[in-house]
C-alpha cells in the first residue's frame, strides 16, 4: 500500500488509463501540474487500445492512441501507476490525500520491452516442456530451400531480422506458406506463435497464396460516397474469383484498404501500388488488362 499526498502546489490524479484519461493526463500535464495516473490494468490503453477501427470513420484505433500513449509514458509530469487501484480519498479540494492499493508485479518494469516472453514462459500458468535437441525436417522444395536459405542468410545475425525476412519470403512467394514459416522459425530460433502473431497482425502479409497481382479497392468515406463499393461489387461480377478474392487463374488478388490517401481523386483503386484515380467503371478493365 502507498500513499500520495497532493499538495496545493498543483498534483492531480486521474482514476483510468482508457483513452480519456490518457488525454486528460496530457493536458493537464502540459498546462505544468503533475499528474498521477491510476490504471487497474497492467498497461494504459483502455477498451480503445483493443479495437481495430473506430467509428464513423473506420481510422485504426492503434494509429490514433498510440502516439498519446507513447508521449503519456515519456512526459515527465506524468507518473503512470499501473495494476493500481483508489482505495481511498480524504481531505479537501487542494488538499486531497489519496490511497492506492498496487499489485505486486514479479517484472522489472525498467527492463521490460512488452515482448510477452515471460507469460508465455511463466511456471504459474503453464507447464514447461524442455525442447529436443533434435531439429524437427521441414520439407521445402530445392528451389524454394535455396531461395529461404538466401533469405536467411543475409539477415542471420541481424538484430530484429524477423520483419524483413518475413517481408522477403511474402514477397518472393507472395504470401507465407506454413512449411517455410516452419523452417524460419527452426533457423532463427524464434518460436512459431510469435512468427504468426506477427504475420496475421500487418496486413501486408498473407497466409494464404495470392495473385500476381494485388488490387486494392479503397472504402475510405470520400472513395465509398463516390461509388467504390459498386467497383468492388462489379470487380466480384466480371472477374472468376475461385474464393471470393483471388482469380482462378492466379492472376488478381481483390483487397480493399481504408484509404489511400488519394480522397481529391477518389474513386481510387491501386494495383500493385499504383495509383488509379478518378475512374469510372468502364476503365477499369483497361486498366487491369495492362497487367497481364
Amino acid at each position: 500500500m502507498i500513499e500520495i499526498e497532493a499538495k496545493k502546489t498543483g498534483a492531480v490524479l486521474v482514476q483510468g488509463g482508457g483513452i480519456a484519461g490518457v488525454q486528460a493526463s496530457l493536458d493537464l500535464a502540459n498546462s505544468g501540474f503533475k499528474v498521477y495516473l491510476v490504471e487497474k490494468e497492467p498497461s494504459i490503453g483502455g477498451m480503445m487500445a483493443r479495437l481495430d477501427k473506430t467509428f464513423p470513420t473506420g481510422d485504426c484505433a492503434t494509429c490514433i492512441g498510440s502516439p498519446k500513449y507513447v508521449e503519456c509514458a515519456r512526459n515527465r509530469n506524468i507518473e503512470i501507476l499501473t495494476l493500481s487501484e483508489l482505495v481511498g480519498l480524504t481531505g479537501e479540494p487542494g488538499n486531497f490525500k489519496a490511497s492506492i492499493q498496487r499489485t505486486a508485479r514479479h517484472v522489472d518494469e525498467e527492463k521490460c520491452n512488452g515482448c510477452g516472453e515471460c507469460i508465455q514462459n511463466c511456471p504459474v500458468k503453464y507447464e514447461i516442456f524442455p525442447e529436443s535437441e533434435e531439429k524437427p525436417r521441414i520439407h521445402l522444395e530445392e528451389e524454394a530451400f535455396v531461395q529461404v536459405n538466401d533469405i536467411i542468410g543475409r539477415y542471420r545475425g541481424v538484430k530484429g531480422n524477423l520483419m524483413p525476412v518475413l517481408k522477403e519470403i511474402n514477397t518472393r512467394f507472395n504470401y507465407l506458406p506454413e512449411n517455410i514459416l516452419r523452417y524460419v522459425s527452426i533457423e532463427l530460433n524464434i518460436p512459431l506463435s510469435l512468427i504468426y502473431r506477427i504475420a496475421t497482425f500487418y496486413n501486408a502479409f498473407s497466409l494464404i497464396p495470392r495473385g500476381r497481382h494485388i488490387v486494392n479497392v479503397c472504402s475510405g468515406t470520400t472513395c465509398y460516397v463516390r461509388g467504390s463499393e459498386k467497383f468492388l461489387n462489379w470487380l466480384k461480377d466480371n472477374l472468376e474469383f475461385e474464393d471470393g478474392s483471388t482469380t482462378k487463374d492466379m492472376r488478381f488478388t481483390l483487397e480493399t484498404v481504408r484509404c489511400l490517401g488519394c480522397c481529391s481523386m477518389a474513386p481510387v483503386i491501386s494495383v500493385d501500388g499504383e495509383i488509379y484515380g478518378n475512374l469510372k467503371r468502364k476503365e477499369i478493365m483497361e486498366v487491369l488488362e495492362q497487367y497481364e
